[in-house]
């Protein structure tokens, strides 16, 4: 962690925030986390996409323009932020070890709060699961309880994607009639879903528990697989290309990627491209973009539903919300198609985080004139567009997270490395 980094995380969001002492004990944490997004939403200037739950919650949050991944996979990205560690600490670069056994016992981010007396909950994709988070999500060190995985996740690599021939295939573009689908339903809308039950149950709970909510979401993580309506809010006649199409001239190899989840995909086999680096054609180059696009709206829409419902619930006054994505996605850009590597396209990230009126004296409350964050039907405000909200250009990093959030519950900023990782008590909290 750059402590320096993590100073100016704090000042910015409390200068915008004009920060104060909670009004109604310590502040709930809804902690959302997205899988491979870049920052393709309206709220980032992204005209072309349609995105209006986030666009409506960054409008009353604070916006980081300038925000930056540890590294571009899955897997060693969630350990970092999670932990407050960059990779070379973790001693994780791929999805072969756990740093609890590899590197040293670091606490995680719910962890600290789990030990602060809050309840600890994940759901969906927080922790990338297998072997990297032990099997078993971090629990019991991070979680109150046993993280929860949409039970359709594992038809990911199944042939569930329609065909022209009739029969499923298993496709990297993958618009999909949801009623045909395993459990007739998706793991984002599953996630979304368990996330609104959650919440529900949370209000209705007469203990006074703060908790740590923190809720990941699959798309637009490839498979490109979504409702299929989606597809309709971008017809491909209007798709756009990447601005900068071709690989680099003089670019060294060890600087790129073959997009190796691609090659595996039947629709993507069916091109004949070369390996390892295409060119793709230009017209499936248009259907990657218009799904990716897609997969985002779809995303917005189970983002959206849980924000409303935290806010119907009467928890969002006091509740510090933030937003993030593990990493960026090329989608052409540099020739690229995957992510893996070093260009700002991969690394950036959106980070947005709205504070309350229980912990801030400027943030609008939601019982004083109208709801924050009512749930927006993309299909019925295809251009509805929101003002602007606190915007920081200065440079932060995901790992920055832990402590910001960690000092605006007012809980004591965890040391940045113990003397002796590796002589730090295993104990079950």
């Amino acid at each position: 962690m750059m402590l320096d980094d993590y100073v100016r995380l704090s000042i910015i969001i409390i200068f915008v925030s004009s920060v104060q002492g909670t009004k109604q004990g310590k502040p709930n944490v809804l902690f959302l986390v997205v899988d491979d997004l870049r920052p393709a939403l309206g709220a980032y200037d992204y005209p072309m996409l349609k995105t209006p739950n986030i666009d409506q919650f960054a409008s009353h949050s604070v916006k980081f323009e300038n925000a930056h991944a540890q590294q571009t996979v899955c897997g060693p990205s969630r350990t970092s932020f999670l932990t407050s560690r960059r990779p070379d600490t973790t001693r994780l670069y791929d999805f072969g070890s756990y740093w609890r056994t590899h590197a040293g016992n670091f606490t995680t981010l719910p962890q600290h709060f789990k030990q602060s007396g809050y309840f600890t909950y994940s759901i969906g994709k927080v922790f990338h699961p297998g072997i990297c988070s032990g099997h078993h999500d971090d629990f019991p060190y991070s979680w109150s309880e046993p993280a929860y995985h949409p039970p359709t996740q594992k038809y990911k690599m199944k042939p569930t994607c329609p065909g022209d021939d009739g029969r499923g295939h298993v496709n990297l573009l993958c618009a999909v009639n949801v009623t045909t689908q395993p459990e007739q339903s998706l793991p984002d809308i599953q996630s979304a879903e368990h996330a609104v039950e959650m919440i529900k149950k949370l209000s209705n709970s007469q203990s006074e528990q703060p908790f740590f909510l923190a809720v990941g979401l699959h798309k637009p993580h490839i498979p490109y697989k979504f409702p299929q309506e989606f597809l309709d809010l971008y017809p491909l006649d209007k798709m756009d290309l990447a601005p900068y199409p071709n690989i680099p001239k003089f670019m060294p190899l060890v600087a790129y990627s073959s997009w190796p989840r691609l090659f595996v995909r039947e629709d993507f086999k069916a091109l004949n491209v070369s390996f390892p680096f295409g060119p793709i054609p230009w017209e499936f180059q248009k259907k990657i973009r218009q799904h990716y696009y897609a997969s985002v709206s779809y995303m917005d829409s189970m983002i959206g539903k849980v924000l409303n419902e935290l806010e119907n619930s009467g928890l969002a006054d006091n509740t510090v919300i933030s937003l993030i994505s593990d990493h960026g996605w090329s989608l052409g850009d540099h020739g690229d198609w995957c992510k893996y590597e070093n260009f700002e396209v991969v690394t950036r990230v959106p980070v947005i985080v709205h504070l309350p009126p229980s912990i801030s004296q400027t943030a609008p409350s939601s019982d004083g004139g109208g709801n924050l964050f009512p749930f927006v039907d993309v299909f019925k405000n295809r251009h509805l567009r929101f003002h602007k909200g606190p915007t920081s250009s200065s440079l932060i990093e995901l790992v920055d997270l832990f402590p910001t959030l960690s000092e605006l519950a007012s809980l004591e900023v965890p040391p940045i490395c113990p003397q002796d990782p590796f002589n730090v008590s295993l104990l079950y909290y």
